[in-house]
């Protein structure tokens, strides 16, 4: 303490009671260059440096002021009344010895010393957060020491004072129970207190205003604490009406840092409808940020319900929430064209879904914008958009609808629906079933409705060629022509579906005589049972059809078609069918029946003498000697000699000829071939003898079922049967088939 007063003693005869001038020097330099940062000073021991967390601050504490120095210029100052003793920096505190103003000064600054009555004012200033930690009087404080994390202060009595400095939550209570909240606030932010905690400062800071009544302030405080504090604690203290705007601001501030629920969105929507404020909604839906604070689909369902549709149609155009844009501009707005406009200008997966939601509404309202819209997005569909996002679209993608699922569509508008399905034919053939069938049915009632005959004829021709197109249905087509009774189609239809029988019967039930005739003549060779059904047809009528009923039968005797029995049987239900229209038919059967038993007779005789000639031939070649008188090769027609081959066949040749042509030994050259094929019928009757599944068909499609049993009883079917020998006249049918037998091998060895 002697040696420090009398270095005191001595800076004072030197400099005086104060510094006169502060400088500051660059040591990075050669010349050391300085600066003069200020002409005045302070006392001995009134000036400190500061914590280098806080920039290393020169700290000067004059009569009036405390000045701190950066160092290239003067910084901020504060005013501290008194004048300073001592001045002494550490941990962001300030502190001030002060003589106390209460006690008389006996300060004496030539001699460094005070009297031991002396009374000094110790004062810890928190600069950052503006209010005094600690003041307190001391006698005669020689000097302040910073240690151990404790403060040391040494008066000239021998006595050591130790200020301990309190935990910061200690500190924060102290300030609470004074409700000193901005300076609780400003103390934990310095204090580095985490982010809970702060929030739970301003959370009690707005409780601590809201119960003085000052809501505005108390709302502020509470805005701070988003993030930490749950949201419903303060909505429910601003629920009341008189609140609303306090209200308003929370959750527009919630909505701001992104986190806001569908309720938060819902609630301040409902705040800007109820104060009908119109600017703050629009402010809030067309916030021309990027980035979206609130859930859209909520925002456009609560401003609807609110009756603001458009504010609702822009935040569902701007977000690009198609459904909602049209449905409030369909069913709330009814702009229907500007729905429609919307609807082109999506993408084509959306336009398509679109379309089959709100098509019956547009087809009623806008039909021909609707038309013109359906024909696009069935065939090639682009978005009506502008000229840079057509430009982006792939054009080698075809986006084309079936446009069978649109009829539903055009339930009402059957006009605008015959002209889209007949553009969807034309622009693609190969169309869906459906279309050829809806248009055919358009087609059909435009003709049934059609008074006018000239444009019911070319109705009828469209609706024909409709029906000549490979993609019409045939049951389908049939149906819907007989609900309109199209003729032309159903005979059309008819015929090209090789239904006969059913083209007959349509003309039968229109009395169509001349008719049913034609159409026996036209497809009588596809099915001969027309000419039976039209003979049936026409004895079944009362009126006098005898011209039809001889036309039938000439036809029916012509081809055979009935038998004469079943013919009269027929014709004898019709009571104005006498006999005279039989009677042609009549004589000729039995004419030419009569000159077919003749020709048959004949033949038999025939038969009979030609196989009596071959027996004999065969008894002779058995029992006499044949003599050769051929003189000529029938091979080669040159005189016969010798060597010569001779056959029973009377067909003679030189042995050179024979050997050079004959393909065997044993047989004719001239008469193989003809042998041969005889073999080869025989061979083939006998593999298809046991052919009976083929034989029981042939017999019962065959209008002459005895021609082919004969048939058969040529071909050798009845060969396994025991052949019985019948006297002479007999006609069992045992008895037949030998004479058949024998007959064909008379024939074969006559051959050979």
């Amino acid at each position: 303490d002697i040696n420090r007063s009398v270095a005191q003693k001595r800076l004072v005869q030197q400099f005086g009671h104060q510094l006169l001038f502060l400088n500051c020097y660059t040591l990075s330099i050669k010349e050391y260059p300085k600066v003069e940062l200020d002409t005045h000073g302070c006392a001995l021991r009134c000036s400190s440096l500061a914590d280098p967390s806080q920039d290393s601050q020169f700290i000067v504490a004059g009569e009036e002021c405390v000045y701190l120095y950066q160092p290239d210029e003067r910084g901020p100052c504060f005013a501290f009344d008194g004048h300073k003793l001592l001045a002494h920096w550490h941990r962001g505190y300030l502190f001030l010895l002060i003589r106390d103003v209460k006690s008389p000064n006996k300060t004496c600054f030539s001699s460094g010393e005070s009297s031991p009555s002396d009374k000094q004012l110790l004062t810890i200033y928190d600069l950052d957060n503006k209010f005094i930690a600690y003041s307190a009087s001391f006698d005669d404080v020689i000097d302040v020491v910073a240690e151990w994390g404790s403060f040391y202060i040494l008066t000239r009595d021998g006595k050591m004072f130790v200020l301990q400095e309190k935990d910061t939550q200690t500190k924060l209570e102290m300030l609470f129970k004074k409700n000193l909240f901005v300076m609780a606030i400003n103390l934990a932010k310095s204090q580095h207190l985490d982010s809970d905690g702060v929030s739970d400062i301003f959370r009690q800071y707005g409780d601590h205003l809201y119960l003085k009544g000052d809501h505005d302030g108390a709302i502020q405080q509470y805005i701070r604490t988003i993030g930490k504090l749950e949201p419903s604690y303060v909505i429910r203290k601003f629920l009341d009406a008189q609140r609303i705007h306090n209200l308003t601001a929370y959750l527009q501030a919630l909505h701001r840092q992104s986190l806001a629920n569908a309720d938060h969105t819902t609630l301040l929507l409902n705040c800007y409808t109820k104060l009908k404020d119109s600017s703050k909604l629009e402010e809030f839906i067309k916030s021309s940020e990027n980035e979206v604070h609130f859930d859209v689909e909520i925002a456009i369902k609560v401003l609807r319900q609110a009756g603001y549709h458009s504010h609702a149609v822009f935040l569902a155009e701007k977000h690009m929430h198609h459904e909602w844009y049209l449905k409030i501009q369909l069913e709330d707005l009814k702009n229907y064209q500007e729905g429609l406009r919307y609807i082109g200008r999506l993408p084509f997966e959306q336009a398509e879904s679109n379309m089959k939601r709100y098509g019956k509404t547009l087809m009623h309202h806008v039909p021909e914008g609707t038309t013109l819209l359906l024909k696009g997005l069935c065939t090639n569909y682009q978005p009506s958009g502008d000229a840079a996002e057509k430009d982006s679209l792939d054009r080698s993608v075809v986006n084309k609808a079936n446009s069978e699922e649109f009829i539903p569509i055009f339930a009402n508008n059957p006009r605008e629906l015959k002209a889209f399905l007949e553009h969807m034919i034309e622009v693609d053939p190969r169309s869906p079933q459906g279309v050829y069938d809806t248009l055919l049915e358009l087609r059909l009632q435009d003709w049934a409705h059609e008074q006018d005959p000239e444009r019911k004829k070319v109705l009828q021709g469209e609706a024909v060629l409709l029906l000549r197109s490979d993609n019409t249905v045939f049951d389908k087509a049939l149906v819907l022509c007989q609900m309109h009774n199209f003729k032309e189609g159903i005979l059309y239809l008819y015929e090209k579906g090789k239904l006969y029988q059913q083209i007959m019967h349509y003309h039968m039930q229109n009395e169509e005589y001349g008719k049913v005739v034609e159409a026996c003549k036209s497809y009588g060779d596809q099915e001969c049972c027309l000419w039976e059904q039209a003979l049936g047809y026409f004895a079944r009528k009362e009126e006098d059809c005898k011209t039809y009923i001889s036309e039938v039968l000439h036809h029916i005797d012509q081809n055979n078609l009935m038998p004469p029995l079943l013919v009269v049987q027929t014709l004898a239900h019709n009571s104005t069918a006498t006999l005279s229209v039989i009677k042609d038919y009549l004589i000729n059967k039995l004419l030419r029946e009569n000159q077919q038993i003749e020709d048959d007779e004949r033949k038999i005789r025939q038969y009979r003498d030609e196989t009596a000639h071959l027996r004999s031939e065969i008894q002779e070649l058995k029992t006499s000697a044949k003599i050769f008188q051929k003189t000529k090769c029938n091979m080669c027609n040159s005189p016969l000699d010798l060597p010569s081959v001779h056959f029973l066949c009377c067909h003679s040749f030189h042995q050179h000829c024979f050997e050079s042509y004959a393909e065997s030994e044993a047989e004719c050259p001239t008469c193989t071939p003809e042998n041969r094929k005889v073999m080869d019928m025989l061979r083939a009757q006998d593999q298809k003898r046991d052919l009976h599944d083929h034989f029981n068909r042939q017999l019962r499609s065959s209008n002459d079922g005895f021609s082919v049993v004969a048939d058969y009883f040529g071909r050798g079917v009845f060969n396994k049967l025991t052949l019985v020998t019948d006297p002479p006249g007999s006609k069992s049918v045992g008895n037949l088939e030998v004479n058949l037998q024998r007959d064909l091998l008379i024939h074969t060895k006559r051959n050979s």
